[in-house]
């Protein structure tokens, strides 16, 4: 049996003042923030506990975020509110629960996920989609991977897009977070998970993205943050039903192989996905060319206006040109001594997104892969 589900309750609203009115925060709120967003958008607020995320650490969310910001809290609080981008939301999920630490038995499943308080989560980026999911991803720095807990008690009672809040978004975070969810977007429509549902969340998310990216190409380098500013609302949609979309269905090899990559080499999420994207999608279609992504091909190649067997090579030549230049693998820094143990760490540790794939991989395949993206 496949199910789809919509958890959140999803509002769109004009500006940063409407949100406060209408939620009526209050003292009585955990709030989890950056200091930017707080400053420019909700310095008036009378808040209670506001904690804000770069105190505790640069970067991609880790487990010792958790447990710095678990022991700094204070007093009980009875809801939390994320405004942010995927590390403060990734954090922030686990605070609406009973217990939240050790976060690595949490994440092992030692004790379970049980929902105390209301979260509510707003976006200040436009990629990661986990407003709507019910999905934390952190960094274990001693394990030097990334892990995912996803449980439903993790999902937001409700979802508020604000692209008001994007507005200042420099335009390479916008290139690494849209990427994210255009990569979310394409593997969940390959899921064994999908239904016709989710394939619909799927497909429209990356028509919208790869059109957002068609109309900055036009527009040209020098004015490439001012057209981004313009698509800001249609990203930060399709960014949203891309999560519903991976919510449902999941993502697959892609995000598996990426998590070495991220957390060994401090790689922006986004980033490492691109750079696995294509060369995972490259060995699917090696192994399994006239199944489902031929479907998808033609989808990609019509908005892209593109031959189908191009697909590929038109996606790097408009992201390399306008969004996000790719990097071999090799130019991170890694040895190429170190991909077989990247290999054995996604085998061994991203069972739960190996799951998704689209077709079925093996240590040899995955270690294949990198070796091509060196």
């Amino acid at each position: 049996m496949k199910t789809f589900q919509v958890v959140p309750k999803i509002s769109i609203m004009d500006s940063a003042e409407e949100f406060v009115q209408t939620f009526r925060l209050s003292e009585e709120d955990l709030i989890i923030t950056s200091s930017s967003t707080w400053n420019v958008y909700f310095k008036e607020v009378k808040a209670g506990q506001v904690i804000l995320i770069r105190k505790y650490g640069s970067g991609e969310p880790t487990d010792e975020m958790v447990e710095a910001i678990a022991a700094d809290i204070q007093k009980p609080y009875k809801r939390v509110v994320a405004i942010g981008g995927g590390t403060v939301i990734d954090v922030a999920k686990l605070f609406c629960l009973e217990k939240v630490t050790p976060v690595t038995d949490l994440f092992d499943h030692v004790f379970p996920a049980v929902k105390k308080v209301p979260l509510v989560i707003v976006p200040t980026t436009c990629g990661t989609g986990s407003e709507v999911t019910n999905i934390s991803i952190l960094e274990f720095k001693k394990r030097h991977t990334k892990f995912g807990l996803a449980d439903d008690a993790i999902y937001a009672d409700d979802a508020v897009l604000i692209p008001q809040l994007l507005e200042g978004l420099p335009f390479a975070v916008f290139a690494t977070s849209s990427i994210d969810a255009l990569i979310h977007s394409v593997e969940s429509y390959l899921s064994p998970k999908a239904t016709a549902i989710s394939e619909s969340f799927s497909l429209r998310a990356a028509r919208m993205i790869l059109t957002a990216y068609k109309n900055i190409e036009k527009a040209g380098v020098s004015r490439r943050t001012e057209a981004m500013k313009a698509e800001l609302k249609n990203v930060l949609t399709a960014s949203a039903m891309a999560g519903i979309a991976f919510g449902n269905a999941g993502c697959g090899t892609v995000h598996a192989m990426s998590y070495p990559l991220g957390a060994n080499y401090h790689v922006p999420h986004g980033e490492a996905n691109y750079a696995m994207f294509t060369g995972v999608f490259d060995a699917y279609m090696e192994y399994e060319p006239a199944g489902k992504i031929a479907v998808l091909n033609k989808e990609l190649a019509d908005i892209l206006e593109c031959p189908v067997e191009a697909v590929y090579e038109k996606i790097e030549e408009l992201l390399n040109g306008s969004i996000l230049q790719k990097k071999s693998l090799s130019e991170y820094g890694l040895p190429k001594t170190e991909l077989k143990e990247f290999a054995e760490s996604v085998i061994h540790n991203q069972q739960r997104l190996l799951g998704n794939s689209y077709i079925p991989m093996t240590e040899e395949m995955i270690l294949t892969i990198y070796e091509k993206l060196f």
